[in-house]
């Protein structure tokens, strides 16, 4: 029975709200391949261009937050866009579909890994589906770049990211860099000003300490809590800590299970962070997965439901408004080196070639869905190594 003076209409609404999250992410972790540049640009379509959950501004302010935050950034921007259609738990939801499919296909093949000793072969789909998303990672970049990059000194500090990043200094380093360039590039008098007073200290990162000398359930689940928790920057980062921990200190893996570990998650679509499910199996089967997969994920709801507030309010203070301009026009520009790298490992041959010119006809000229064009490159990459083959 209703309570009396209850809205019936909010509860539906709220149902159907969270039902809607629940397919949306569930069908983008299925073709979410190519890492977070690739990931922020279908969110982009999906959720700013088709769905009008948010404005390009908004989300362009998120991309520069995730970008700051230790942890997955690609799921912890399906968290937020999570918490802004459905409130915690929408939060809850968004970042378990998203992940989900990606968990599923992991566990699968390390259960085939152990089983058989090797890797299914998927370099046929992955031929395929990696110039489809240079195209969508292109397309992203150009329709962020108009709202991040919205004057002459923004500009300026977006091509200093750029010559940063590929000249090797830390992510992190440059966006925090930016967003302090950004406040003196405000033109605010009175912004300046607070910058000279003490404001706050702000961590770049830290070590991340053993998980222990045994390899109980407990050991894994603590270990990629601590991963989770801290880590900043790419797969590429990531995999060096998990190459020092778990195969030079802790003997845990050889070299040769680290490595298809990581082929395992690059063939996958989802987070590349889902690693540690692989990795958990591993060392613990399927509670081990479980558990890894947990401790990998867990700070990046904790860090998104602490800010998803907080930041709103945030973009309202002219200091810290400068400050994200900042580290926005900084964000995109590293997401535009990404791709850029991407992009020359992606494209090597004819066949290639001829993807990237028709998935960017039918992306920039008709529109198409990028889940159809990932669906489309799949196919066509497995079309061309079955000729190959022959």
């Amino acid at each position: 029975m209703r309570e009396k003076g209850a809205q019936p209409g909010i509860a539906v609404l709220r149902g159907r709200d969270l039902l809607e999250i629940l397919q949306v992410f569930l069908r983008l972790g299925f073709v979410a391949f190519g890492g977070p540049p690739a990931h922020f640009a279908m969110m982009e379509e999906e959720f700013v261009r088709r769905r009008g959950w948010l404005s390009r501004e908004r989300f362009v302010d998120l991309v520069g937050a995730v970008s700051l935050l230790p942890g997955p950034s690609s799921t912890e921007m399906a968290i937020y866009l999570g918490e802004i259609r459905g409130g915690l738990l929408g939060l809850v939801v968004a970042g378990c579909a998203f992940i989900l499919p990606s968990v599923i296909l992991v566990t699968g093949l390390a259960w085939v890994y152990q089983r058989y000793g090797a890797v299914p072969q998927v370099a046929g789909l992955l031929a395929g589906v990696k110039p489809v998303v240079v195209v969508i990672v292109a397309q992203a970049i150009w329709s962020l770049c108009r709202t991040a990059v919205k004057s002459v000194p923004l500009a300026l500090l977006a091509a200093t990211a750029v010559f940063l990043a590929a000249w090797g200094v830390s992510p992190v380093m440059v966006l925090v860099g930016a967003g302090l360039l950004g406040i003196l590039a405000s033109g605010e008098e009175s912004i300046r000003k607070k910058l000279r007073r003490p404001m706050f200290l702000l961590p770049l990162g830290g070590g991340v300490a053993a998980a222990g000398s045994g390899i109980g359930l407990g050991a894994v689940f603590f270990y990629f809590l601590k991963i989770g928790a801290v880590v900043f920057g790419s797969g590429f980062v990531l995999l060096a800590i998990l190459r020092t921990d778990l195969v030079a200190h802790l003997h845990w893996l050889t070299d040769a299970q680290l490595m298809d570990a990581i082929a395992v998650s690059q063939a996958t679509p989802g987070p590349f962070f889902t690693v540690a499910t692989f990795i958990g199996y591993l060392l613990g089967g399927w509670r081990g997965a479980a558990l890894g997969t947990l401790g990998m994920f867990l700070p990046a709801f904790v860090y998104v439901a602490a800010t998803a507030r907080f930041l709103v309010r945030l973009r309202q203070s002219p200091l810290a408004g400068a400050f994200l301009d900042g580290v926005n026009a900084a964000a995109i520009a590293l997401m535009g080196v990404v791709g850029w790298q991407f992009a020359r490992a992606a494209v090597n041959s004819w066949p290639e070639v001829v993807l990237v010119a028709v998935s960017g006809v039918l992306l920039f000229r008709y529109r198409v869905n990028s889940a159809w064009l990932i669906l489309g490159g799949a196919l066509a990459g497995l079309a061309f190594s079955l000729f190959a083959a022959k």
